[in-house]
């Protein structure tokens, strides 16, 4: 079973940028990883997807992330990256890193990721 770290939250005002990071213990293939994905948590709301990337590096996006969120991967790291730009306070969320042996055409669909990172908190003040 892949182990996913999430790295890189934090505190920023509204309009800040934020990048978060995503080790894998080892390579996609390794693990037969098709799908890998961000999702978020805000207390009280149920985990959305945020983005996803498939080994094409296709990805797809959550309407309200699009044109300020960026997902990426460096295949020679292992590592998933998401660049957060003009920070809403309503991103404020738990954000998790996830991977899933199937490819990504119900990304946003979190049952069907076989293994999640511990989660980052994201908090973005007014």
């Amino acid at each position: 079973q892949v182990q996913l770290v999430e790295s890189g939250g934090g505190s920023v005002q509204g309009g800040g940028s934020l990048r978060l990071s995503c080790a894998a213990t080892g390579a996609r293939s390794s693990y037969s990883m098709n799908c890998l994905a961000w999702f978020r948590q805000a207390p009280g709301k149920e985990r959305e997807g945020v983005a996803s990337i498939d080994p094409n590096g296709d990805t797809r996006y959550l309407e309200s992330v699009k044109g300020r969120f960026t997902i990426s991967e460096d295949i020679s790291k292992n590592t998933l990256y998401l660049q957060m730009n003009s920070l809403q306070p309503e991103d404020t969320a738990i954000y998790y890193c996830a991977a899933a042996s199937v490819w990504c055409g119900n990304w946003y669909l979190a049952w069907v990721y076989k293994a999640w990172g511990q989660g980052t908190q994201v908090t973005v003040s007014s």
